[in-house]
């Protein structure tokens, strides 16, 4: 790998075509450039210049090595602004919209350790009815990211992460199904149901179910509530039905257990960070990193 140092040699002797020259130019020693090109040479086998009379002339070799040592240094060039715009990103503001039930879930945690490296930025968190919503506020730049599930295809929005997360049994972690591996909806109908209403994401995947294994529901509760949904089921042994995204606060604080349910295995819901399609500027990059890498990490637990 090329070091920096010799880098900025080449493409100097390669622009002023002299050894004499790149050394003024750079303030080194010309027999300090000469030596690190010739060592180059050697490791490649082959000449990068013509040393001619008066001039240095990049060989076809050299010519190839040139391009790319450019490209390396405009590269560099880059990461250094980027590097240096992050110094600086103490201070702005972010505007994240999302659904309600990543609202006391996983978002509070992304925004705390995200306040705790950046303390000066401003954070907004807007709740939003629905997906279209979201993505209707991001589109607009009334919200710099959107996070919510199953958003549909949008030209002019970008996804910058996404998990799936599988709906599962839910339930208090001394209910008497929260040891299982798996269960099934039979094993769940014993037991108080709370149940998403109609018009949610998650209850097309449950009337499927339902449907499929021809059992007669009849829900203890019905909500368009998430939160309401993960606090009734921690109570008088009740069950509802949810993804890894909608628990995850309480999973990791012991205060429910998911258990996967056969009948639902290949019913997901796909949780999506977008942001516009022109890109994010360096402050809501940080933001989307954060919260790919929370997304990452529950998908997977």
């Amino acid at each position: 790998m090329l070091h920096n140092r010799l880098l900025h040699y080449l493409d100097e002797v390669a622009r002023t075509g002299s050894m004499r020259k790149a050394s003024a130019r750079l303030n080194v020693a010309s027999s300090a450039i000469n030596r690190q090109i010739l060592a180059l040479e050697a490791e490649l086998g082959t000449p990068l210049f013509l040393r001619l009379p008066r001039k240095l002339m990049p060989t076809t070799a050299g010519e190839i090595v040139i391009r790319h040592v450019r490209q390396v240094l405009k590269d560099m060039e880059r990461v250094q602004s980027r590097i240096e715009e992050l110094k600086g990103l103490r201070r702005g503001e972010i505007t994240l919209a999302i659904m309600s039930g990543l609202a006391a879930n996983m978002v509070p945690r992304i925004a705390v350790d995200f306040r705790r490296n950046s303390p000066r930025v401003k954070l907004t968190m807007r709740l939003l009815p629905s997906g279209q919503d979201i993505m209707a506020a991001v589109s607009a730049g009334e919200a710099d990211l959107g996070l919510g599930f199953d958003f549909p295809r949008d030209p002019s929005l970008r996804v910058l992460a996404s998990g799936v997360g599988r709906l599962g049994a839910v339930m208090a972690p001394d209910h008497p199904l929260a040891s299982h591996n798996q269960l099934r909806l039979s094993d769940c109908a014993d037991y108080p149901l709370i149940i998403a209403e109609e018009g949610m994401a998650i209850r097309p995947y449950l009337n499927e179910a339902f449907a499929a294994t021809q059992l007669q529901v009849e829900p203890a509760l019905e909500t368009n509530s998430i939160e309401v949904m993960r606090h009734a089921a921690m109570l008088d042994q009740a069950i509802t039905f949810l993804t890894p995204f909608d628990m995850e606060w309480e999973k990791r604080a012991g205060r429910l257990a998911y258990v996967p349910v056969h009948e639902l295995r290949g019913r997901v819901q796909t949780l999506m960070l977008i942001g516009r399609d022109r890109g994010v500027d360096a402050l809501t990059s940080l933001m989307a990193e954060q919260i790919k890498a929370a997304i990452t990490t529950t998908a997977g637990g």
